[in-house]
């Protein structure tokens, strides 16, 4: 009997196993049968297009902002582009900038020895005259050729000239015309050539006490423009009264030149006046240098240094005499 119970029980643990399987064979077929559904198959595919569309909107997107960045990109490498430029052409102003201040600073310098050889020239000069003494009126007076019979005055009436210098200036006039007690005829213009006495224009003023001495008092209020330099007088002076069988004097009075070149002013004035000095033909040309610039304990203005330097060479050429004064007083 025991027997007998333990084999049924074994049948029925095999049949269960065999419908379990079964049952778990229909669940399956029942899942692949669902996701071959065409419903479920058509729900799949719109989210699919969904998400497609959606991919494509974003890559769109993705794409303008490229663009745009590419653009701003663009604009800040033209930006680059023309800072770069602009800091090359200004490091190229700032060479030439620092070429130039060098070549002025070397200039500068030359000057400088060249007043410090002008003051030389004078003391020498000053010197000599202090021992030769008076001569008679045919040799030199003061060191001056006093031997012409015509005389203009080319005077600067700039502000510092007006401000610093201008009893000195009346009282060198009145010394000059004492060299000359006689002369034929005489004139007065400015450093930029107008006349002080437009009825005189072109013309020479007769000579007598009287007319000395209205010159003298019409200088000291006489204040026409001028620019510090004395080449349009000279160059007028010339123009105007030069002629060969005429011993002419001009006498340039100031204390500044800011011309730009001091070789180009001689030139000028050696093309005008360039009668053979054998001739007796050439008009001497003197000058007298006011120490208006020069200030204790500084150095002398630019203008200084070249005025100097071009009435050494126009009265050294021309047959004059330079004589740089020391004071004011």
């Amino acid at each position: 009997m025991k027997t007998k119970r333990r084999q049924t029980s074994e049948a029925s643990l095999a049949f269960l196993d065999v419908i379990s399987c079964g049952f778990g064979a229909i669940v399956l077929l029942l899942v692949i049968a669902r996701i071959g559904d065409p419903a479920t198959i058509e729900d799949m595919k719109d989210q699919l297009v969904g998400s497609l569309k959606a991919f494509q909107l974003e890559l769109f997107d993705i794409r303008g902002d490229t663009i745009l960045l590419e653009e701003q990109l663009v604009s800040q490498q033209e930006q680059l582009s023309q800072l770069l430029e602009r800091i090359a052409r200004l490091q190229a102003q700032l060479a030439s900038a620092k070429a130039q201040a060098t070549k002025n600073a070397q200039s500068l310098a030359q000057e400088k020895e060249q007043l410090k050889l002008v003051q030389q020239v004078l003391s020498e000069e000053m010197l000599r005259l202090q021992e030769a003494g008076s001569r008679s009126q045919n040799d030199l007076v003061g060191g001056i050729p006093a031997d012409s019979e015509y005389i203009i005055f080319v005077i600067d009436t700039s502000g510092s000239m007006q401000s610093r210098a201008w009893e000195k200036v009346q009282k060198e006039m009145i010394n000059i015309l004492d060299v000359y007690p006689e002369v034929k005829g005489l004139q007065v213009l400015n450093d930029m050539g107008q006349y002080m006495y437009d009825a005189y224009r072109g013309q020479w003023i007769a000579d007598n006490p009287d007319q000395r001495d209205d010159i003298v008092r019409t200088l000291q209020q006489w204040a026409p423009f001028s620019n510090s330099s004395p080449v349009e007088g000279i160059e007028g002076a010339l123009r105007d009264f030069y002629e060969r069988d005429r011993k002419i004097s001009i006498y340039i009075l100031g204390d500044d030149f800011q011309g730009r070149s001091v070789k180009r002013v001689v030139d000028m004035v050696n093309q005008i006046n360039q009668i053979d000095r054998t001739t007796g033909g050439l008009a001497r040309i003197h000058a007298i240098g006011f120490p208006v610039q020069f200030v204790a304990g500084r150095e002398p203005g630019t203008g200084a240094i070249k005025f100097a330097a071009l009435m050494r060479e126009l009265s050294y050429n021309n047959g004059g005499t330079f004589v740089g004064l020391n004071s004011l007083n």
